[in-house]
């Protein structure tokens, strides 16, 4: 009889199979193929890496033109195991020549899969052995979502309260709409409705953890003041050039978000050749910028931006390829919550009845091996997770 093994199962079912523990952990190693994409990748080290893959018995896919010759640089797709990319690795340490030996930096680096977590600037730490919720509080006249609209203090504070109650481990309070054609407001309108929210929120409930949603750094310092931990940039620290130093000088941890343009014209430039691999590039290049105004990875999270200057096919793939932004280091937080992409995708259902699909996503999300969600609903999201969560992790 032939039992076919789910990948989830295989190092349960290798820890009861008696083997010797030195065994046990190389079979581990040999369990899973891990496809990797490497980008820009010079054509002579393209086609050494193809005849290295090879010969440890895994494999590489390059592109015609790396055969021929015909260009310069390629992407090429990996695809071995963990073992054996153990051993390019060792190969490609005596290779100093074509970018191989950053590419074996690189490659050693994902292989030894480092911790990931952030710190706040009071020494608190997030970690994520579980997936975190972030619940969302808007203090607008015209987020999308109706619903998750609030103006009077008090009803903020219940809904925190809940929230909290809920299972949410951060609130992610926003006072300007970031939705496809939103109008921006100014840093003194921004800062003069949601500081004191945080101030009131930090008082009620001192434990708390907040992330303050803007990319106005005179905001950011003003919500930092009235108790900020996290900020929340859908600009990824591009629109005000003073973001970054702000974080830095805080040791506030940032979220960076993929978008073009801006909320108003974003929807204008959805064009891409690989969305998948433009987001990542894109984002490991801004938390480049971070590293260099000494925010380093547990001070920085990644969010690839689900509706902001993108398509609905352009979403999708997104989250289908949730993992390529994992497994360098940094937390990853996915905001996919009742987005035009969940409506579109169950055929045209309006804001209000889109739960069932976030609640869809925030599970791609732990499939992917992300680290947080922002969602309206923390609930009925934090139950869906934590049984799937549970269900993944039984022995």
């Amino acid at each position: 009889m032939i039992i076919p093994v789910a990948p989830s199962r295989v190092s349960a079912l290798l820890q009861t199979s008696q083997l010797h523990a030195a065994g046990l952990a190389i079979m581990r190693d040999k369990a899973a193929i891990y496809p990797l994409q490497v980008m820009a990748v010079r054509t002579p080290a393209a086609n050494i890496i193809k005849q290295e893959m090879l010969s440890c018995g895994g494999e590489c896919a390059v592109p015609m033109g790396a055969v021929t010759c015909s260009q310069t640089h390629c992407n090429i797709v990996l695809l071995g195991t963990r073992r054996q990319y153990q051993v390019l690795c060792t190969k490609l340490q005596q290779m100093n020549y074509f970018g191989l030996k950053a590419l074996q930096e690189e490659l050693s680096y994902f292989l030894a899969q480092p911790k990931v977590q952030t710190v706040l600037a009071d020494g608190r730490i997030i970690s994520y052995a579980q997936l975190q919720v972030m619940g969302i509080i808007n203090v607008t006249p015209d987020s999308f979502h109706a619903a998750s609209r609030h103006h009077e203090l008090q009803e903020i504070l219940a809904t925190a309260g809940k929230m909290l109650q809920d299972g949410a481990t951060i609130l992610d309070i926003g006072g300007e709409s970031s939705r496809p054609g939103a109008d921006s407001v100014s840093p003194a309108e921004e800062s003069a409705r949601v500081v004191p929210v945080i101030t009131a929120i930090k008082q009620a409930y001192p434990e708390a953890i907040i992330s303050l949603d803007t990319y106005h750094s005179a905001t950011a310092q003003a919500g930092i003041a009235a108790g900020a931990d996290i900020i929340n940039d859908i600009s990824a620290g591009t629109a005000d050039t003073a973001m970054l130093s702000v974080a830095a000088e805080h040791g506030t941890p940032i979220i960076l978000m993929h978008m073009r343009g801006t909320p108003k014209d974003m929807q204008q430039t959805t064009a891409y050749t690989d969305v998948v691999a433009e987001v990542t590039t894109y984002l490991l290049e801004r938390a480049a910028a971070c590293a260099a105004v000494g925010l380093g990875p547990d001070k920085v999270i990644l969010d690839p931006g689900i509706g902001f200057a993108k398509k609905t096919p352009d979403n999708l793939k997104l989250m289908q390829g949730l993992e390529a932004l994992c497994g360098h280091g940094y937390p990853v937080l996915l905001a996919a919550s009742r987005k035009t992409v969940i409506g579109e995708a169950l055929g045209g259902v309006p804001v209000e009845q889109r739960l069932a699909g976030t609640v869809a996503t925030s599970c791609q999300a732990v499939y992917a091996g992300a680290n947080m969600v922002r969602v309206h609903d923390v609930a009925e999201n934090v139950q869906a997770v934590r049984m799937l969560e549970a269900i993944r992790q039984c022995q």
